[in-house]
């Protein structure tokens, strides 16, 4: 997988279309780029129209930024492909601090009582210890390992989007293709 393939993923799972579902706490989104995403880019308060007028080479651009270069999560895929790209696709939905710190507690929780490397400060920050204790259970683990990893990323993702619906109902509408199209979708 490259960064555009997995960007082309995101953008066919969030779709082309302008929406607007009140049930959505994204609010008003474009290939999945809220509104609130869309100011953080901007530097000031987009509006609905300006989400509107978005286009998908923009929206391309402000994955690769924010999903993928600022947070990090191209060093990890330098190291677990697949592990950078759930973490992305992972990012896009919950937030790349959460997708951070998934993978610096399953690290933590895979490390050996801390024999294979020490225990990661999850703080959602890919950083040279995080990034270090990756290359350290990828060397002990090879390929086994990143399955092993990448199912325990999908755990912590299924558990988030059903403890989401059991807090506000209205969430339910959208967990069924959330564990089809998110959870387990990448690698």
């Amino acid at each position: 997988m490259t960064i555009d393939s997995i960007i082309d993923h995101i953008i066919q799972v969030e779709g082309h279309a302008y929406t607007n579902n009140p049930a959505d706490r994204g609010g008003p989104t474009k290939y999945g780029i809220t509104q609130r995403t869309l100011s953080r880019v901007l530097g000031h308060p987009a509006t609905p129209e300006d989400v509107q007028r978005l286009s998908e080479a923009d929206a391309r651009g402000i994955y690769r930024r924010l999903y993928v270069t600022d947070p990090g999560f191209d060093r990890v895929g330098a190291l677990a492909p697949e592990i950078g790209f759930e973490l992305v696709d992972a990012g896009v939905n919950v937030g790349t601090g959460r997708a951070a710190e998934w993978l610096q507690r399953a690290l933590n929780a895979l490390n050996r009582g801390g024999k294979d490397y020490a225990d990661l400060k999850v703080d959602g920050d890919i950083g040279p210890a995080t990034l270090e204790a990756l290359r350290a259970f990828v060397a002990r683990r090879g390929a086994t390992g990143r399955t092993v990893l990448l199912r325990a990323l999908n755990g912590y993702q299924a558990a988030h989007y059903l403890t989401l619906a059991e807090r506000d109902p209205r969430q339910e509408t959208f967990v069924y293709g959330w564990l089809l199209n998110r959870v387990g979708s990448i690698a």
